[in-house]
């Protein structure tokens, strides 16, 4: 959250006017990729989704994904994900769902010149940024997959709590949680 905060809107950042329209955010501080033939990418993070003027306490999630073909070598990158409507908000309340089958997402435009009235942004659920080297740009994640992540759920409030129960805005974020609602607050 502190990465996205600190890039100004330039050529090269996600459109505030975009980030002012997201039904949720979903950050994936390190999405780690490799490849040597096949490859495969894992990555976990954490969703808040707009709830009664506020941000929900984060949920926590999971990205994982796999791809064949001659590939090869590895990175790191951190992932975010703007959810634009109902629709892609509903999908993060279920377990799991494919990205790019069950729900719509498109490599989402940057810079002040992007127009929130593009084709992708008008037509995607879910739009995907990455950053690496201090510069954020539209990344694809069609086919990767979208998952609750219990365990980090229990750890993180000390009882099993679904991301439906969590997302849903009954839920007080934990205390650990608190700079990561505090930058969400500033958005």
């Amino acid at each position: 959250m502190q990465s996205l905060l600190k890039i100004p809107e330039t050529d090269k950042g996600i459109p505030q006017d975009l980030i002012k329209k997201a039904q949720c955010l979903v950050v994936v501080p390190s999405l780690k990729s490799a490849a040597l033939g096949v490859g495969g990418e894992y990555g976990r993070g954490f969703v808040s989704c707009r709830h009664g003027g506020g941000w929900t306490a984060p949920a926590a999630v999971k990205v994982e994904g796999g791809s064949f073909g001659f590939q090869i070598g590895g990175s790191e990158t951190e992932v975010v994900m703007l959810v634009m409507n109902e629709k892609g908000m509903r999908r993060l309340l279920s377990n799991k769902f494919t990205l790019g089958a069950d729900a719509s997402i498109a490599a989402g435009p940057i810079g002040r010149a992007a127009e929130a009235k593009t084709d992708a942004a008008m037509t995607a659920e879910i739009l995907s940024y990455s950053r690496s080297r201090g510069l954020f740009a539209g990344v694809s994640l069609s086919g990767a997959t979208l998952r609750e992540d219990d365990s980090a759920n229990k750890d993180l409030y000390g009882k099993a709590l679904t991301n439906r129960e969590i997302l849903g805005g009954k839920v007080a974020p934990a205390t650990s949680a608190k700079p990561f609602m505090s930058a969400l607050g500033a958005l």
